[in-house]
């Protein structure tokens, strides 16, 4: 069974840093705030499940109302629709791996519509380790149900991509200027 794991900001989706990007400026811009330092700190603790996402929007100071207004700032990397749709024909198992807070990746997901692709996701926020730590690619892998040697990562980190090919898995890295051309050459290899 081939599986295509996919990183979500960066891969899926276009922004890469989505703290810096996007939610450091809508705190800013609906609380005042711009204590980058305390932000970045909640959003780690949120990231690794230790606070729930309430609780973040607490800490900073902004309405959880707001939250859906702060997601929907999130759109898709081109090509990548393509690229689920492709591996979905070759009946490849499709998974999300991504450092983020469980509800909000799963409402990014499922609003953009890609959720419909993915045979599963493992998010920090739900597992409590982050990338690069090698026990969410064992997550990953124990979940997937696939074997070390039918996986292909893609990423936009290095560190990340290093870490999953410390364990064996096999690594592309994200560059937009390429797009997906990897993943797709990488899908057009597997065997029906």
């Amino acid at each position: 069974m081939s599986c295509l794991v996919l990183d979500a900001m960066g891969v899926i989706f276009k922004s890469a840093d989505d703290v810096a990007e996007l939610l450091i400026p809508f705190i800013a811009e609906k609380s005042g705030s711009f204590d980058e330092v305390a932000i970045q700190s909640a959003y780690l603790e949120a990231s690794l499940g230790r606070i729930g996402p309430d609780e973040f929007w607490n800490q900073v100071d902004v309405p959880s109302a707001l939250e859906d207004e702060f997601l929907s700032r999130h759109t898709l990397n081109p090509g990548i629709t393509e690229l689920l749709s492709v591996a979905r024909n070759k009946d490849i198992s499709v998974w999300c791996l991504s450092n983020d807070v469980g509800r909000w990746s799963n409402k990014i997901r499922n609003n953009l519509g890609i959720e419909k692709f993915l045979k599963g996701s493992v998010i920090s926020g739900d597992v409590g380790v982050r990338k690069p730590d090698t026990g969410i690619y064992e997550i990953l892998i124990q979940s997937s149900g696939a074997r070390v040697e039918e996986i292909l990562f893609v990423d936009d980190r290095e560190k990340n991509a290093v870490a999953a090919r410390e364990l064996g898995i096999e690594t592309i890295m994200f560059e937009p200027e390429t797009g997906f051309a990897g993943a797709k050459k990488w899908i057009s290899q597997r065997v029906l």
